[in-house]
């Protein structure tokens, strides 16, 4: 990627690893190819066959200036993107029993990267960076201190990269600067998470300790009872494993319908009249709107609301649920825009009358190019 245009020169997606169909896609002007991996390829081998990959295209190779690694976790030890060394290397892997699903992956791509550009700089940019500005009322659970300071146990929130992106992009639309601005972010996907923003800064964000707090997702439970998995531990025979599978992986908008963790496939069996896909997507809207209503409570008079991910940008559906439930509120959407702004596009969505909603479509990767290059500069 260009770090200063955005311009994606080359992009690609490693899928369905550790399955027989993993697969490697990719795509610029003038290719889109696919082609499968050897059978449960893992992180490393995906990378291993993108490095094989930019060895066809030896001029975009040459003009390389810096590898971008997304780092999910990077607990209080980060608080913005930093060059790698070993010294990072040893933090980020201190922090993956908090997120341990994510940063292992992500080291794995960090030392096969290095490997195969051992003479480029490595800059990781951590999803927990932006919700550094949390005040300490925000961050602390209801816990005794101690599991604070000798475990760092506190809400870390995650999805930084494509708040931070979103709440710029959504202050050049409204001609302010983001100093100024009063934000509330939604990221919605497969993982969710909502973000308030008071003058650029982030002050409260759905996501915790790790990424299984907060609003229903496609597969996490979000909040729940404390006291459940004790409940499934001693009286219906789960194992603590079990649960954390059950609650990450099981769980949300599959856990719900029992047809699916895809937004769009439960839209299409809820409007077939599928009674358990249509709880699934109205318990998903819930709960988005009571974190909406609640963030209004706490950023001050706001400047706009924004959908990002790949619901809050693509469902017009689940959007406009949202927003009638916040009618009382000052919120209130365009028809016709809303139905407009779709796959790829950004502005606006409200009616003349309301406070402005956006649609904005994310873009994580650039985040991270700049971070990567302007990093990349500062080491020469």
């Amino acid at each position: 990627m260009n770090a200063k245009t955005g311009e994606t020169l080359l992009k690609g997606l490693a899928e369905n690893l550790f399955l027989p169909t993993a697969s490697l896609s990719y795509s610029n002007e003038s290719t889109n190819e696919q082609y499968p991996l050897a059978s449960q390829s893992d992180h490393t081998q995906a990378l291993d066959a993108i490095t094989q990959l930019l060895d066809k295209h030896p001029m975009l190779k040459t003009s390389l200036i810096a590898v971008g690694h997304r780092v999910v976790h990077g607990g209080e030890s980060f608080s913005e993107s930093v060059l790698i060394d070993d010294l990072v290397i040893d933090a980020i892997d201190k922090t993956s029993l908090m997120a341990p699903l994510h940063n292992p992956a992500n080291l794995a791509g960090i030392t096969t990267a290095q490997r195969a550009f051992p003479h480029l700089p490595h800059v990781a940019v951590f999803d927990t960076a932006f919700f550094q500005t949390l005040p300490k009322h925000a961050y602390m659970y209801g816990l005794p201190k101690r599991l604070y300071k000798e475990h760092s146990i506190r809400k870390y929130g995650f999805h930084g990269t494509s708040h931070y992106f979103v709440s710029h992009r959504a202050a050049k639309l409204l001609g302010k600067a983001i100093e100024t601005c009063n934000l509330i972010t939604a990221h919605l996907g497969n993982g969710c998470s909502i973000s308030a923003i008071k003058n650029g800064k982030a002050i409260d964000t759905s996501l915790g300790f790790t990424p299984l707090e907060g609003l229903v997702m496609g597969t996490r439970s979000g909040d729940i009872d404390p006291s459940l998995p004790s409940y499934l531990i001693e009286h219906l025979n789960y194992t603590a494993s079990d649960v954390t599978t059950m609650l990450n992986k099981a769980s949300g908008l599959l856990g719900i319908s029992g047809v699916s963790n895809d937004c769009r496939e439960l839209e299409a069996q809820a409007a077939c009249g599928d009674a358990n896909a249509q709880l699934a997507l109205d318990v998903f809207c819930y709960r988005l709107v009571k974190y909406i209503g609640s963030y209004m409570a706490i950023t001050g008079p706001l400047d706009a609301l924004v959908f990002t991910g790949g619901i809050g940008e693509n469902s017009a559906l689940i959007r406009n649920q949202v927003i009638k439930q916040l009618a009382h509120m000052g919120l209130a959407l365009s028809e016709s825009a809303n139905n407009t702004i779709r796959f790829g596009k950004s502005g606006a969505i409200n009616h003349p009358n309301s406070l402005p909603i956006f649609a904005i479509a994310t873009n994580e990767e650039w985040v991270i190019a700049k971070d990567a290059y302007e990093l990349a500069g500062a080491s020469d």
